[in-house]
């Protein structure tokens, strides 16, 4: 049975069924857009880790703010990916893998979490996505609970599958 936290409007994690006793189904949405398109096999014990880390920076509000003030958020995305320097780095968010390295995303706080992306390989199953860039504004506090509640469950289902010796 899959369980979904979130919305899959704004941002969503869906768990869905275990394939091992370390690779469990997980289907991220942000903006209406399934991100997992190529890949939704998670390695639990790195997603874990590294989602409770992408809650942790948000919870501490250390997500940079907006860096280019007074431009759309598609505007943003693309002086970012354009930027040759450090600048862009500081803005990649959710570095979670496998599971999402179909996407180039950035992130920057603005009242809300501006979460702007963009899939990029060409064997994206709907071409129409392709060159676009997507828009997810969510408020900081729904992005951790979100992101906690689905790693809460991954984590007791983990531990269940394969309990500490």
């Amino acid at each position: 049975m899959t369980r979904c936290f979130g919305d899959r409007a704004t941002f969503a994690v869906e768990i869905g069924k275990i394939e091992s006793r370390a690779l469990r189904v997980v289907d991220l949405w942000l903006a209406g857009k399934r991100l997992t398109v190529d890949d939704n096999s998670a390695f639990v014990p790195f997603f874990l880790r590294i989602m409770r880390s992408s809650a942790a920076e948000v919870r501490r509000r250390d997500v940079k703010p907006c860096p280019f003030p007074g431009r759309t958020p598609e505007q943003i995305f693309w002086l970012l990916h354009a930027d040759e320097t450090e600048l862009r780095e500081q803005f990649w968010f959710m570095q979670w893998g496998e599971t999402v390295d179909n996407l180039l995303k950035y992130a920057y706080l603005d009242d809300d979490l501006v979460i702007v992306f963009q899939f990029w390989r060409a064997t994206h199953p709907s071409p129409e996505d392709l060159g676009k860039v997507f828009v997810a504004r969510i408020p900081p506090d729904e992005f951790v609970a979100t992101v906690e509640e689905a790693a809460d469950l991954l984590d007791a289902e983990f531990a269940a599958v394969d309990p500490p010796l």
